[in-house]
């Protein structure tokens, strides 16, 4: 298994487990975060080295990445896995999938790359590098038909694990909060590309916010202990904004906000999920950006609003992205009660949709793979 980040690890893990019920003396090896380390996995180096965001992040590191994806090809084809299975990471995955297929070894990947957006002619060359894709959302499966590829819908394990009911009081006590403070969670990503360019505008957000309405409180979950330290380090800029960070605890504290400042990706959906009225924002390295727009064609960038096929949640990109507008955007989310009625009626419907057991379903459609391949049969 591969996983590139933190969304990867937390899929991960739900898949350990459930191929754990059906293969109890299997092993886990490659690349993998805390969660599937934590459950026995061996991570071959650490997942952090993957976790970057960028055109421009990543030509910096490519040498590194490139060597590294030889020597796993290499160990793997040595040494080969019953299958393996590539979580999301499609620019580092797809590659290895590709040449451990033409090995013979049975390839998976877990999360259908964004072929609905840009790259669409990555459906062909999926085809040739999976034997088994998995997705998380319905709508993917059409844009597959072409190849006829073997595919399986299992929803997110979000979905399952998140409650669509809770006590937000109980939550914002838990975290130290009594139930009638205004709470806005701040979650500028987990990549360190994302840190770098987002985090200064959500603080500066926060400080303009909380100048206007002094009674709102902030809390800032960082995704990991480097990201702590390098947050901790931001934070020394503004010792009045009553903001508390906190390593990791991400679900919980969003379950105790009343709003949420976040980063494009996986975590839009859980704040949908939670119910949580966001505000979504996004900035890179402005030449990316400047490559990135012309190659994506999508209406929407954020999960909720995929899902939604509306513009449900406000999405600031680049220059738009600024403290001014997503101060006014928050108000909007915190405010403006009609809004977050909508809102988090829609996220009912789509914590629905996506409710199934994803995790037990996946490892369904990985043993069916194994028993009906010619290439090696499970027990």
């Amino acid at each position: 298994m591969i996983a590139g980040e933190t969304s990867g690890d937390m899929l991960g893990v739900g898949l350990i487990k459930a191929l754990k019920l059906r293969y109890p003396d299997i092993e886990f090896y490659g690349i993998g975060g805390e969660l599937m380390i934590a459950e026995g996995f061996i991570s071959k180096v650490p997942m952090e080295q993957l976790s970057v965001m960028g055109l421009f992040e990543v030509l910096s590191r490519l040498p590194s990445l490139l060597k590294l994806r030889r020597t796993l090809i290499a160990e793997f084809i040595d040494n080969p896995p019953d299958v393996f299975i590539g979580i999301d990471a499609p620019d580092f995955n797809l590659n290895i999938e590709l040449a451990l297929k033409k090995a013979g070894i049975l390839t998976v990947h877990y999360v259908s790359p964004s072929v609905w957006a840009w790259k669409k002619k990555r459906i062909f060359k999926i085809k040739q590098a999976v034997d088994l894709l998995l997705c998380l959302f319905p709508f993917e499966q059409q844009h597959y038909r072409k190849t006829g590829q073997n595919i399986a819908y299992v929803g997110h394990p979000l979905a399952k694990i998140i409650a669509p009911s809770y006590s937000q009081d109980d939550a914002k006590t838990a975290m130290g909060y009594r139930a009638d403070e205004l709470l806005v969670t701040i979650m500028p990503g987990s990549r360190g590309s994302e840190t770098k360019y987002l985090l200064p505008v959500f603080l500066k957000t926060a400080q303009l916010l909380w100048a206007k309405h002094p009674q709102v409180r902030f809390i800032l979950p960082a995704a990991n202990q480097h990201r702590y330290a390098e947050i901790k380090r931001h934070l020394i800029d503004y010792p009045a904004l009553p903001v508390k960070l906190v390593l990791k605890q991400s679900r919980a504290v969003m379950a105790a906000s009343d709003a949420i400042l976040i980063a494009s990706g996986t975590a839009t959906l859980e704040a949908a999920l939670l119910g949580k009225p966001m505000v979504v924002a996004y900035k890179m390295a402005a030449l990316t950006y400047a490559i990135y727009s012309r190659m994506i064609h999508a209406k929407y960038i954020s999960l909720p609003n995929i899902l939604a096929d509306e513009p449900l949640v406000p999405e600031m990109l680049q220059q738009a992205a600024t403290p001014e507008r997503l101060v006014v955007e928050l108000e909007k989310a915190l405010f403006d009660q009609p809004r977050r009625t909508i809102q988090k009626n829609k996220f009912k419907e789509i914590h629905q949709l996506l409710d199934l057991p994803a995790s037990e379903l996946a490892a369904a459609a990985v043993e069916r793979l194994l028993k009906k391949s010619p290439i090696k049969s499970a027990p």
